[in-house]
C-alpha cells in the first residue's frame, strides 16, 4: 500500500507518525511545500434499477467531493474516460486508465434489496501498479442514509491511499446564527461535516454557546443563558433531551468540555469577579476546584490520555496558554510569542495544540507543540477563532467572521500544514464548531 501522507508530514516536520512507504508510482509530489494532487477516477457506481442507478451517481459524486476537498486528490472528469465500468466483476483495463493519468480508481455497485436497504460494494485500485488495494468491501445502509455510505467509502479510499485515518463520516455541532449583527439569534445545530443534513437542536429563545461533543459523539455539553445567566447543560443528541449540570446559585458556569473517557467534565465558574477551573462527574456530585488565582482561567481542554489540561489564563497580565495536571497542581506557561492567546484545543494525536491568537489587529488560528515550541500560524483575518480538530488530527475547523455591519460568521477548515483553506457551506451564519469522532 502506498503511504502518501508521510511525504507531506516530512516536508512540514510536524512529527506526526510516519507511514511506511512502498515503492511504486502512486505519489503526492511536493515542491517547496506545494502538493500536486493525485489524479483519480470515480465512475458512477453501477446501479441495479433506476433508484440504484441514481444512488450510484450520487454516491460517486460525494466520494469525489470528499477526496478533492482534502486538497490531496484531483478528480478526472468522466468525459476523459477511455474505459467504462459496466460490470463490477469485470477486469480493470489498467492501460486505459493509465492513458488518462488516473493514478487511483474507485469502482462500485449499488442495489436496493428486498427490505429496502442500500447495499454498496466497492474496490480501490492503484492503476500504475496494476493492482487492487486490499480486498473489495461491502456496506449496507438505509436509502435516507446514502450520504453516510458515501462518506464511509471515501474514508476507506483516503485511508488505503494515505495511511491516515479518515474523517468524512463525521458530524459537526455548531451555533447557527440568524438576524442582524446587533440582535443576533443563536441556536444549536448539527450537520454532516460537509454541511449536509442540518438539524436544529434548540430554538432561538435563549442564547447558546460553546457546544462540545462527547468522546462517543452521542452527547453534547454547551453553555445556555436559559436561566438568565450562563450555565452548563448536557444534551442527548438522539432525543435532544437536556438537563443543567452545574447549578450552583450565584455563579456563572461556561466553557465545558468532556474528559477523554467521557466520565468527567471540566469547565469554568465565575463568582465574585473571579474565574477558575473545576471538574465534576458527568453524573453530577461534588465539584473539584483545579485553580485558585485572582486571574481568569477558562477554555480548558484535556490531553488525549486525560493526564493534563491546557487552558487560557491572564495571570501574566495578558491571555496566554498554560498546561497543568488534570487533577490540579502547578501550571506552566507554554505560549511565548507576542500577542494574546486563547481557546486552546489538544490534538487527538496528542502532539499539537491548536489555538486562537490576536496580534497587531489580526486574528489567527495556529498550532504549537505541547511544550510551546514550533508555533505556526495557519490563518489570518479580521476575526478567526475557536479551532476544533478532525478526529484524525489532520484538519482544523474554526469560525471566521467578516467585518462591518453586514458581517457574518462562517465555518472554515484548514489543513494542519496551513494549506487548503476552505469554507464549509451552512444554511445560516455559523460559529463555535465542534467536530465529532468518527460515527459507528
Amino acid at each position: 500500500m502506498i503511504r502518501l501522507m508521510s511525504l507531506l508530514l516530512t516536508v512540514f516536520a510536524l512529527g506526526l507518525p510516519a507511514a511506511a512507504q512502498d515503492s511504486g508510482p502512486l505519489r503526492i509530489e511536493i515542491t517547496e511545500g506545494v502538493i500536486e494532487p493525485v489524479p483519480f477516477a470515480v465512475p458512477d457506481f453501477i446501479g441495479e434499477g433506476s433508484t440504484a442507478t441514481q444512488l450510484g451517481r450520487q454516491i460517486a459524486d460525494v466520494i469525489a467531493a470528499d477526496l478533492t476537498g482534502t486538497g490531496l486528490f484531483r478528480r478526472i472528469p468522466s468525459d476523459a474516460f477511455i474505459s467504462q465500468i459496466t460490470s463490477f466483476s469485470s477486469p480493470v483495463q489498467y492501460a486505459d486508465w493509465k492513458a488518462i493519468n488516473a493514478q487511483a480508481l474507485v469502482s462500485g455497485a449499488v442495489r436496493v434489496d428486498a427490505a429496502g436497504q442500500v447495499v454498496v460494494q466497492f474496490r480501490i485500485y492503484d492503476v500504475f501498479a496494476g493492482q487492487e488495494l486490499g480486498q473489495g468491501l461491502q456496506l449496507v445502509g438505509t436509502q435516507e442514509g446514502w450520504r453516510r455510505i458515501a462518506h464511509k467509502v471515501a474514508d476507506q479510499v483516503y485511508s488505503r491511499i494515505t495511511g491516515e485515518g479518515g474523517y468524512f463520516d463525521t458530524r459537526v455541532v455548531y451555533v447557527a446564527e440568524t438576524g442582524p449583527k446587533d440582535a443576533r439569534q443563536k441556536r444549536l445545530a448539527i450537520m454532516d461535516y460537509d454541511g449536509a443534513n442540518v438539524k436544529y437542536l434548540t430554538d432561538s429563545t435563549s442564547l447558546v454557546l460553546a457546544p462540545r461533543f462527547s468522546p462517543t459523539g452521542d452527547r453534547l455539553l454547551y453553555t445556555s443563558y436559559e436561566s438568565g445567566f450562563p450555565r452548563v447543560y448536557l444534551m442527548d443528541v438522539a432525543t435532544v433531551g437536556r438537563r443543567p449540570l452545574v447549578t450552583r446559585e450565584g455563579t456563572m458556569s461556561f466553557a465545558p468540555r468532556f474528559s477523554p473517557d467521557g466520565r468527567r467534565i471540566i469547565y469554568s465558574i465565575s463568582q465574585g469577579g473571579n474565574t477558575d477551573l473545576y471538574t465534576m462527574s458527568i453524573d453530577g456530585g461534588a465539584e473539584t476546584r483545579l485553580t485558585n488565582t485572582p486571574s481568569i482561567e477558562t477554555a480548558p481542554s484535556f490531553s488525549p490520555d486525560g493526564r493534563e489540561i491546557v487552558f487560557e489564563s491572564d495571570r501574566s497580565g495578558t491571555s496566554q496558554l498554560y498546561i497543568m495536571p488534570s487533577t490540579g497542581g502547578e501550571a506552566r506557561r507554554i505560549s511565548s510569542g507576542s500577542g494574546r492567546y486563547g481557546t486552546p484545543v489538544w490534538s487527538p494525536r496528542g502532539d499539537l495544540i491548536a489555538f486562537t491568537k490576536q496580534h497587531q489587529g489580526r486574528f489567527h488560528i495556529g498550532v504549537m507543540r505541547t511544550d510551546g515550541s514550533e508555533e505556526r500560524l495557519l490563518t489570518a483575518s479580521f476575526l478567526d477563532e475557536g479551532p476544533t480538530w478532525a478526529p484524525n488530527g489532520r484538519v482544523i475547523m474554526f469560525t471566521r467572521e467578516t467585518q462591518g455591519e453586514q458581517g457574518r460568521a462562517s465555518l472554515y477548515t484548514v489543513d494542519v500544514s496551513g494549506r487548503n483553506l476552505r469554507q464549509v457551506r451552512t444554511e445560516t451564519g455559523a460559529s463555535d464548531p465542534s467536530w465529532s469522532p468518527l460515527q459507528q
